[in-house]
C-alpha cells in the first residue's frame, strides 16, 4: 500500500469512528501532529511503531508489504528452507531411515503440512522433522510440533502402511549464531522438548531404541543445485620464519658519476631491532646499512670490516 493510501485510509477510518485526530493521538499515545502527519501520507518521517500504534488506534492493523521482483522473493525465503529440508533428508538417508518430504494431513479436523516424515524399519519407529530457518516463536513451534507428533503414527499408517510403535520429534534449525543465541536463551525449554545433541543424538539416530527428542543444527547452502557446506574465507599471511628464510632481493644503487654498489638487505637483523635508532629502523624493512661492494656513495666510502665481514659504511672528508 503506497503510503499516500494509507493516510486516507486512516483518515476514512478515523472519521467513520467519529474521532478527531487528538482523538487518535491519545489512543495512540503520540501527538496530533503526528496523527496528521500519518494521514498526509509522509510515513518515511515517523518510526515503524509509532505508524502501527495510529493503526491501531482507528481499529486497523498495519502489515509492511515488501515486495521485490514480483514472486522472486517468495522463491527467495524458500531457498533457505528447501536447502535444510534436502540437508536433513541426505543426513536421515544416510543412516537407513526412509524419509518423505511435506507430507499433508488432515486428521480430526487438523490440518497442515510435516516437512519431513521419517521411518525407521528396524525399530518401526516414526521421526517427525520440523525445519526452521529461525526461531521466530518458540510457543507455536512447540505446539504445532507436538500436534504433529501426536498424530504420526496415524498419518504413517494411512499414507505408507507404517505400523509404527511410536514418533519422535527432530527439530532442524540453522548452524548460525543467531540461532544458537536463541536455542541458548531458551534452553530449560528446549531441553525438555528436545533433549539430544550432536553424537548422542547421531547415535539414537542410527539406532532409536526408544522415543526421544532431537535437535540438529545443519548448515547446507544451495550452489547449482546441490547441498554444500557453508565454507569462510580465510586469509594466509606468511610466517616469520618463511619471512627470514626468504632469499634477499638485491637492488642497486648509484648514479652516472658514482661508483655503482649492491645493497643486499641482511634478514637476519630482523630480531631484536629497536625502532628508535635510525638504522634499526632501517633494518625492520629488511634492510642493512651495509655495502656489498666497496665504493663510494654520495661522498661515502666503504671500508673492510674485521673478520671478513662486509665492508662497513664510514663519512668521507668530503
Amino acid at each position: 500500500m503506497q503510503d499516500q493510501r494509507f493516510g486516507r485510509a486512516i483518515r476514512a477510518l478515523r472519521r467513520r469512528a467519529g474521532l478527531r485526530q487528538v482523538d487518535v493521538a491519545v489512543r495512540a499515545g503520540v501527538s496530533q501532529a503526528t496523527v496528521s502527519t500519518v494521514e498526509l501520507g509522509h510515513l518515511d518521517r515517523l518510526q515503524v511503531a509509532t505508524v502501527r500504534a495510529v493503526a491501531a488506534a482507528v481499529g486497523a492493523e498495519w502489515q509492511p508489504d515488501l515486495r521485490w521482483r514480483g514472486g522472486e522473493l517468495d522463491r527467495l525465503l524458500d531457498e533457505a528452507h528447501a536447502a535444510l529440508v534436502a540437508g536433513a533428508a541426505r543426513h536421515l538417508t544416510d543412516l537407513a531411515w526412509e524419509v518423505h518430504a511435506e507430507v499433508t494431513y488432515s486428521v480430526y479436523g487438523e490440518r497442515g503440512s510435516i516437512d519431513l516424515l521419517g521411518w525407521h524399519a528396524g525399530s518401526r519407529r516414526t521421526l517427525v522433522v520440523e525445519v526452521k530457518t529461525s526461531l521466530t516463536s518458540l510457543e507455536e513451534t512447540l505446539r504445532r510440533h507436538d500436534a504433529k507428533v501426536r498424530l504420526a503414527p496415524r498419518i504413517g499408517d494411512e499414507r505408507f502402511g507404517w505400523r509404527a510403535v511410536d514418533a519422535s520429534p527432530l527439530l532442524v534449525l540453522p548452524a548460525g549464531s543467531t540461532a544458537r543465541r536463541h536455542v541458548a536463551r531458551h534452553a530449560a525449554v528446549l531441553g525438555r522438548a528436545y533433549p539430544l545433541r550432536g553424537g548422542a543424538l547421531r547415535t539414537w539416530l542410527g539406532a532409536p531404541a526408544s522415543p526421544a527428542g532431537g535437535l540438529l543444527f545443519l548448515s547446507p547452502t544451495l550452489r547449482g543445485g546441490a547441498i554444500q557446506p557453508r565454507t569462510t574465507p580465510s586469509r594466509v599471511r606468511p610466517t616469520p620464519a618463511a619471512l627470514l628464510s626468504a632469499p634477499p632481493a638485491p637492488s642497486t644503487v648509484g648514479g652516472d658519476d658514482r661508483a655503482s654498489a649492491t645493497v643486499v638487505p641482511d634478514s637476519r637483523e630482523w630480531a631484536g631491532v629497536d625502532s628508535s635508532v635510525p638504522g634499526d629502523r632501517w633494518r625492520r624493512h629488511g634492510h642493512d646499512d651495509r655495502i656489498a661492494e666497496s665504493g663510494a656513495i654520495d661522498g661515502r666510502s666503504a671500508g673492510p670490516r674485521p673478520g671478513g665481514s662486509p665492508p662497513a659504511i664510514s663519512r668521507g672528508d668530503g
